[in-house]
């Protein structure tokens, strides 16, 4: 037996079925919408925002990221554990992260 999956796709707007439906986005008081219109419909959308577009600013693209805005570290700075511990005899790389053994001892000193 054969199976065959077929996806319809219709015209959010009229409901229109059609091979020739495509996934729009627009964005509007920073929140993103996708819509899936036909030609006609894409031109309807289109002429209503284009007096608007015209007169806006363009911004730039909206970025999706999955990033985590994180605090600023609490504690010493990298700089200041590396220019402690040079001072007393541990090697140190000038960057990355700085091992823990040496803020904990940077930590203990202090």
């Amino acid at each position: 037996m054969v199976q065959k999956i077929v996806t319809v796709r219709s015209d959010d707007l009229t409901g229109i079925e059609s091979d020739e439906v495509g996934t729009h986005r627009f964005s509007l008081n920073g929140i993103e919408y996708e819509i899936d219109l036909t030609p006609d419909s894409y031109d309807k959308l289109d002429a209503a925002l284009r007096p608007f577009i015209e007169k806006g600013r363009k911004v730039g693209r909206i970025k999706v990221t999955g990033r985590v805005r994180r605090d600023a570290p609490v504690g010493p700075s990298a700089e200041d554990v590396r220019a402690w511990a040079r001072k007393n005899g541990y090697a140190v790389n000038d960057r990355g992260r700085v091992p823990r053994e040496l803020r904990e001892a940077f930590q203990a000193a202090h």
